[in-house]
């Protein structure tokens, strides 16, 4: 499989709104995070940064799409499709 087919994958199991809505929250969170870190000379902190959007994300897949996260199975990809998610849902390419 492709990249470019997984994302299309990865976008089938991001349909529900609102799991696409704490995926925004969880990203922007990681944002926010990440200013702070470096803000503060956090450098160690920013280790976990990877983990900041899971909870958001995972609530979103278990409570309204009622699926598995995508990154229970590619972590390096997934995490790459939620930033272009992020980028399509701003551009509008997404509803």
């Amino acid at each position: 499989m492709t990249f470019s087919q997984y994302y299309k994958h990865y976008l089938t199991l991001h349909e529900n709104k609102w799991n696409r809505l704490l995926h925004v929250i969880g990203q922007l969170c990681t944002v926010g995070y990440v200013v702070w870190a470096i803000s503060n000379a956090a450098w160690f902190a920013l280790l976990l940064t990877p983990l900041i959007v899971y909870p958001f994300a995972w609530a979103g897949h278990l409570l309204f799409e009622k699926n598995r996260p995508a990154a229970w199975n590619r972590p390096a990809w997934a995490k790459l499709c939620d930033w272009l998610m992020l980028r399509d849902l701003i551009l509008g390419r997404l509803k």
